[in-house]
C-alpha cells in the first residue's frame, strides 16, 4: 500500500527515532509498503519517520540511478536499528532532495565513506562500508533517523532563503504526484 509522505514540519521529523525489536508488528508490511511508497515518489530511499513511524528503520533502492552511475545497480537494502560507526574521507557536495521537502533541493557537504552497522529484515546483523553515493543515500536516511534534514546542513543564509518555501510546504501547498501529511493549523 502507498502510504502518504509526512513533510516539513511535521513533529515526526523532528524527533530521535526508537529502537525496534524482532516483534515489532507487522514489519513486513511497513517495509513492503515503504517501498511501494518510495517507488510511488520516485525516490531512492525513505525512512519510517517520513511515514510517521518515529522507528529507527530505512529503505534504499538506488537502481534507477545506475544508468548514471553503474555502482548503484542492485543497490536495495533493509537497514533496521542502525549505528554509523563513522564517516571519514574527503568532504563533497551533491544537490540533495527529499521526499518530505519536495521541489527542494541544495548543496549539501558529507563525508564520501560510511561505516554502518544495521540489522536487515530478516534480523541478520551487518557492518559494512560505503562510499560514493551509497554512503549519501546512508547519511541522509539515517539523518531522519535523528530528526535532522537535510535543510539542517545548508548555511544560515540559505536556508533563511528557503524559509518562504519550507513554510508553504509544511502548509501542503506544493504540487506533487504523492499523497502527502502536513501540519493542520487549529
Amino acid at each position: 500500500m502507498v502510504l502518504p509522505v509526512y513533510v516539513y514540519g511535521m513533529s515526526v521529523l523532528r524527533k530521535r527515532a526508537l529502537e525496534i525489536d524482532e516483534d515489532y508488528e507487522n514489519l513486513d508490511t511497513l517495509i513492503a509498503d515503504m517501498f511501494e511508497t518510495m517507488y510511488a515518489s520516485e525516490g531512492v530511499g525513505l525512512a519510517a519517520p517520513q511515514v510517521g513511524k518515529s522507528i529507527r528503520l530505512f529503505i534504499v533502492d538506488a537502481s534507477p540511478m545506475a544508468e548514471d552511475d553503474p555502482s548503484l545497480e542492485g543497490f536495495k537494502r533493509v537497514f533496521i536499528n542502525p549505528v554509523i560507526l563513522g564517516e571519514h574521507g574527503e568532504k563533497w557536495n551533491f544537490s540533495e532532495g527529499c521526499l518530505s521537502i519536495p521541489l527542494i533541493r541544495e548543496e549539501v557537504t558529507r563525508q564520501t565513506n560510511v561505516r554502518i552497522e544495521y540489522y536487515d529484515e530478516n534480523w541478520e546483523l551487518h557492518e559494512e562500508e560505503f562510499d560514493g553515493i551509497k554512503a549519501r543515500i546512508i547519511q541522509h536516511e539515517y539523518d531522519h533517523l535523528e530528526g535532522r534534514l537535510f535543510v539542517d546542513r545548508v548555511s544560515p543564509l540559505r536556508r533563511k532563503l528557503l524559509n518562504g518555501r519550507l513554510k508553504a510546504i509544511s502548509r501542503g501547498q506544493v504540487d506533487i504526484d504523492y499523497r502527502i501529511v502536513y501540519p493542520k493549523k487549529a
